[in-house]
């Protein structure tokens, strides 16, 4: 049941937001809407506004919008007419029109990100972990620090920082963000009954963790491949991990660490589960991380273990929603050039499968991890809809502007090719994805 209601909210949702995005523009510049269709394929039910008929169709993996007049080119049902010059066709408009028209749709996705966290921040606060508010200790050490490189020792309190007495680790990170390159962080430390003060520059911000260790932030386990090892292994959604090779594990960023440390060996995790500790053997491989390099794995998703939200004034909550969106943006530009230079495999992406699996699991977890999927999966709408792909929006606005080039119209047998190529690329596309899909959940079983 959570996977239909996540795949409704989710994809259901999205789709509108794109189709609504297309419909908007066509009648701003005055074009006529036959038919606005959640779905392809047969109607099933609907209403008539208007000139428009708002309909959802049998197969739910899309939507589109017919407008009056379409090129013939685009046929997607039988009910097409072909043009006939009227003002309120598409093809009698110019083609930056059309383009616009074709614009909108990705626009909204990428907009819709903005306003959704908008929203949830301003209404419910933004959320941030309950361990930013403890006092500042060092309790862990970065994997790859050196110890003559540490100025602090484990067991070290943070009494004052910049002249802030017992800062917290929200306190210490506010501070290191406002200290400007080259400036001095002057930190006052107990350790034993015993005070000194040791002064640093400051130098970038990855020096965060190499001063104060590692940031108490307790991984909840919150999604596994189920074809990778973790979950082969035995480890589950809700596990919260303790412990590896034996030795405690305070933090997300410090698991991530040493399992991408391990150069492959075999790793002892612990977890407890229902408040049972267990431990459970598995073996890392090699796999491209977010940013595409290659590092070792073990297939999960972690959350902190505790979160609460914070009241923030409107001009926060629209600049965090906006920063959020914008990098989102640069990460799916990323996976989209590394998947076209060959750095990521295309058997790395979700499809319709993963996508229900996500959403269902989103459904589980909560109000804001289902929104930061909505979030996440418009971005990835709104960027691949721009691709230059025949069939695509990009598509659409390749070949108009070729045509405002040229300034005349490309003839039907070539807009007709261009498309067919695009439609072959997409079901193969499709087909791939879809197999390491199921792949993936046969494997796990």
């Amino acid at each position: 049941m959570s996977i239909v209601l996540g795949m409704v909210l989710v994809l259901g949702v999205l789709i509108l937001v794109h189709e609504w995005g297309h419909y908007i523009m066509a009648r701003l510049f005055g074009v006529r809407v036959e038919v606005f269709s959640i779905g392809f394929g047969p109607r099933l039910f609907g209403w008539k506004s208007g000139d428009t008929d708002f309909r959802v169709s049998a197969l739910p993996l899309g939507g589109f919008v017919r407008m009056a007049g379409q090129d013939m080119f685009e046929v997607d049902s039988g009910e097409q007419t072909a043009p006939t010059g009227k003002p309120d066709e598409l093809m009698s408009k110019p083609r930056w029109q059309r383009a616009l028209i074709s614009f909108g749709g990705p626009v909204v996705n990428l907009l819709f990100p903005i306003l959704l966290l908008f929203v949830y921040f301003a209404a419910v606060g933004q959320p941030y972990s309950k361990s930013l508010d403890t006092p500042v200790r060092v309790t862990a050490w970065p994997v790859s620090s050196a110890p003559d490189d540490r100025l602090l020792q484990l067991g070290d309190k943070v009494v004052a920082l910049n002249g802030v007495a017992n800062p917290s680790w929200e306190d210490a990170l506010a501070a290191f963000d406002k200290a400007a390159p080259g400036s001095m962080l002057r930190i006052e430390v107990e350790n034993g009954g015993v005070r000194r003060t040791v002064t640093c520059a400051v130098k970038d911000p990855e020096q965060f963790t190499r001063i104060f260790g590692y940031f108490p932030d307790p991984a909840m386990l919150t999604d596994l491949d189920p074809a990778l090892p973790a979950f082969r292994a035995g480890l589950r959604e809700g596990d919260k991990i303790t412990s590896l090779n034996g030795q405690p594990i305070i933090a997300r960023s410090q698991f991530v660490d040493s399992v991408r440390a391990s150069k492959g060996q075999k790793l002892a995790i612990g977890i407890e589960r229902s408040g049972k500790p267990m431990l459970f053997d598995v073996v890392p491989f090699q796999g491209p991380s977010e940013g595409g390099e290659s590092v070792w794995l073990i297939g999960i998703h972690a959350r902190g273990e505790e979160e609460s939200f914070r009241r923030v004034t409107l001009s926060a909550a629209a600049g965090d929603a906006a920063g959020l969106t914008f990098r989102g943006s640069q990460q799916v530009f990323g996976v989209v050039t590394k998947l076209f230079t060959g750095r990521i495999s295309v058997s790395q992406l979700q499809g319709v499968v993963g996508i229900a699996r996500l959403s269902g699991q989103a459904v589980r977890q909560g109000v804001f991890p289902l929104v930061m999927l909505m979030v996440t999966i418009s971005i990835n709408l709104g960027i691949l809809n721009l691709l230059p792909i025949p069939i695509l929006d990009g598509g659409h606005i390749l070949l108009l502007s070729i045509e405002g080039l040229r300034r005349r119209d490309l003839s039907l047998a070539f807009k007709e090719r261009f498309v067919q190529v695009g439609f072959v690329f997409l079901v193969v596309l499709f087909a791939i994805v879809m197999y390491h899909d199921v792949a993936r959940l046969h494997l796990g079983r």
